[in-house]
């Protein structure tokens, strides 16, 4: 069964009954409220307590105890920071999800380890180009000429705020988006973003439910696999002072 969320739809936690009712032999959560520390996580408290196999696709709290494969999230940060350094950018921002949002959490660290990462220089937004507007033209005010985003749409809100102040990307500011959603090559600019192996996570989530249905034991770690950097028209030489 594949259960798809839209906002104000069912929520997870339906789901999860309705997965329960049909008897499900495993789950496969790719996205969701395992990855928001301040959202509720009964339901899978009782699919644990059910012991029904779970795998996580990208960060979860790890009090939920199940295994899980991500993508690096520091690494991404740490390629697609070295990337706009290399350009000559200075002033990098971040623009992030939701304050408790695990992925963008573990981003914001990494980013911080790097290098020198005022409070004003990130913001928190819903994944969505509208959020990447508002989140980006904030940051647009503090100076920032090199924009790291947690994901594609994000990303694309920021070439739209750009757009609106009369600004130009990349020849003025520098834009990297997560993902490497479909179509990226075919934006103005193409975005340059950072990719997810996307088919080498599905199979390890694929293989780790398939070893818990056969009753094999699987260790509640996380699989971290490697991002690649995919360089198009969104980035571009630091503006000079």
């Amino acid at each position: 069964m594949l259960c798809t969320q839209t906002k104000g739809g069912v929520t997870e936690a339906d789901y999860v009954d309705l997965l329960l009712q049909q008897q499900v032999s495993g789950v496969v959560f790719a996205g969701g409220l395992y990855a928001q520390a301040d959202a509720p996580h009964d339901h899978y408290r009782r699919l644990a307590e059910r012991n029904i196999p779970v795998v996580l696709v990208n960060a979860g709290i790890e009090q939920l105890g199940f295994p899980s494969v991500s993508c690096d999230d520091a690494v991404a940060v740490e390629q697609a920071w070295r990337h706009l350094a290399s350009l000559g950018h200075e002033r990098i921002g971040l623009v992030l999800g939701p304050g408790d949002h695990m992925p963008s959490g573990r981003k914001l660290a990494a980013a911080r380890a790097l290098g020198e990462l005022p409070e004003a220089r990130v913001a928190h937004a819903m994944f969505s180009i509208e959020g990447g507007h508002a989140a980006a033209a904030r940051l647009i005010d503090q100076g920032v000429t090199g924009f790291i985003c947690a994901s594609d749409p994000l990303a694309l809100g920021v070439v739209r705020a750009a757009r609106r102040k009369g600004l130009d990307v990349p020849s003025q500011l520098s834009v990297v988006g997560y993902d490497d959603s479909a179509l990226m090559n075919c934006t103005e600019p193409p975005l340059t973003t950072v990719r997810q192996p996307i088919e080498a996570m599905g199979r390890a989530v694929v293989d780790l439910l398939n070893a818990q249905i056969n009753g094999s034991s699987v260790a509640a770690e996380e699989l971290l696999f490697e991002p690649e950097l995919v360089v198009r028209g969104s980035t571009a030489q630091a503006p000079r002072a």
